[in-house]
């Protein structure tokens, strides 16, 4: 039996975890599980200093770049505008950067949600609104992809999708094809310029993907194409 392909996660700080006594670095483990369903080994790494993902991601075959807190406005050239930014952090932000960026460079496949997705966008020169005047935090609703279903995996294009998200891509990135809309306008899902497949969607696929196939789907597609790497 193949052995199941090593999908990276950078993890998130945080300040509660009741599991442990002080000040933890997760991963969420509905995500996890959601890797693990598709087949594949989800590894957590440690936001450092200095990450040299050439050593680090050395036999990983995937990168997901996951939800998390808000990315400094300062990235997209912006001055915080809104009380409502949460779990901004410096050293968070250029760890998933540069995990994005040795991703995409050196052909390894990289699916993004949600804050990643968001992360990406500016990563590619876009720039995101800070606060959506009617925010997608708990909040479920279908989305169509327009095209490309079929890169991600998708046996029907419409997908009803759990959103916990207040901000939303303002300008597009360079290099990002966009696949999906909500709604009000928004971008929901983009195809990245990269050397590997890499997609990215607005929503958490990992929420109701034991109740949804097409959620399901595109988690199985991200980790076949890693097994690929």
């Amino acid at each position: 039996m193949a052995s199941r392909p090593k999908i990276a996660i950078v993890g998130r700080f945080t300040d509660h975890a009741s599991a442990i006594r002080s000040l933890g670095v997760v991963s969420a483990r509905r995500l996890l599980e959601a890797v693990w369903a598709a087949g594949g080994e989800p590894i957590t790494f440690l936001p450092v200093e200095n990450p040299n993902w050439a050593e680090r991601l050395q036999n990983i075959q995937g990168v997901l770049i996951p939800g998390g807190g808000d990315i400094d406005p300062k990235w997209y050239g912006d001055e915080p505008e809104t009380e409502e930014l949460y779990g901004v952090d410096d050293r968070q932000d250029e760890n998933d950067f540069s995990i994005a960026r040795y991703a995409f460079d050196n052909g390894i496949p990289v699916l993004a949600i949600c804050r990643g997705f968001q992360l990406v966008n500016v990563l590619m020169g876009g720039s995101l609104v800070q606060h959506m005047d009617k925010d997608h935090r708990h909040y479920m609703h279908s989305i169509k992809i327009d095209k490309d279903s079929e890169g991600l995996g998708l046996t029907n294009p419409v997908l009803e999708s759990s959103c916990f998200h207040h901000q939303s891509i303002k300008e597009l990135g360079k290099g990002l094809e966009v696949l999906a809309r909500a709604e009000e306008g928004h971008v929901e899902a983009f195809k990245i310029e990269a050397k590997a497949w890499s997609y990215g969607v607005q929503w958490h696929p990992e929420d109701n993907y034991p109740t949804n196939q097409q959620q399901m789907e595109l988690f199985t597609k991200f980790v076949s194409e890693s097994a690929k790497n």
